[in-house]
């Protein structure tokens, strides 16, 4: 199988697969390319409200496939960089589902997702000092903001793997399932976030991201979007409330 990116639709969630089995679904140059346009299709799709990002059979992304790298080894992590952006700036909620390694540019990836969920076995490593490479200020200040300074430093001083477990203690991960109980828990999580406010979810991503000066902008989107008015609604109705504010309708 050719290295690729692929994704489906299903019931609003956008699944995209990082395909390259023969070496773990490292991502090759023309994969790290590939998933900017990827995400800003997917982006004004309305009919995409989450986005799942996983690997290909047993294992989620063991980083950048170096031998495509051969001539230009420094293109790696702006490559890298330019995904791991467009990813935490895709305005849905975003999960990485984790199988197996998750290294590199793989826990670049999944850092750049909101919500990080890990099956027991999974194991997680940031190996750039194992190369030579700079690790780019902005994905360290990522992987700082997620498991704090003793442990980013710990990572990428040592380059060492760390399992499931001490990712799930350290803030890396958010939920660590039993093996074979993943794909359930995924699904499940991507339900309960389709179900809620996208106008909620968006702007809660933007002011977690640090975004914090468009208050004025969301709240006239709240007033002009009528999920306010539905929320309540249903709530005093005692039913499931119909969002339909959208990405691709904000302006």
């Amino acid at each position: 199988m050719e290295p690729q990116l692929s994704h489906r639709l299903t019931d609003s969630v956008a699944t995209v697969v990082i395909r390259h089995p023969a070496k773990r679904n490292a991502m090759t140059a023309e994969m790290w390319r590939a998933l900017p346009p990827l995400l800003d299709a997917l982006a004004r799709d309305p009919g995409v409200r989450a986005l799942v990002l996983t690997g290909e059979g047993g294992t989620f992304c063991a980083g950048a496939d170096i031998s495509t790298l051969r001539g230009s080894p420094t293109l790696a992590p702006g490559l890298a960089v330019a995904a791991e952006e467009a990813l935490a700036a895709f305005p849905k909620p975003t999960v990485a589902a984790v199988r197996g390694h998750c290294v590199g540019g793989g826990a670049q990836l999944a850092a750049a997702c909101d919500l990080r969920l890990a099956e027991d076995g999974a194991l997680f490593g940031v190996t750039p000092a194992k190369l030579g490479i700079v690790y780019p200020a902005s994905s360290t200040r990522r992987l700082v903001a997620l498991v704090g300074p003793a442990t980013a430093k710990y990572l990428l001083f040592t380059a060492e793997l760390i399992d499931a477990g001490r990712a799930l203690r350290t803030g890396l991960v958010d939920e660590v399932l039993p093996e074979g109980g993943l794909e359930d828990r995924v699904a499940e999580l991507a339900r309960v976030l389709v179900s809620r406010s996208l106008l909620t979810q968006a702007a809660a991503k933007e002011f977690a991201n640090g975004r914090t000066d468009r208050d004025a902008h969301w709240a006239g989107q709240a007033r002009g979007s009528g999920d306010t008015a539905e929320g309540v609604a249903a709530f005093l109705e005692r039913r499931q409330p119909r969002f339909t504010w959208s990405v691709s309708t904000s302006g």
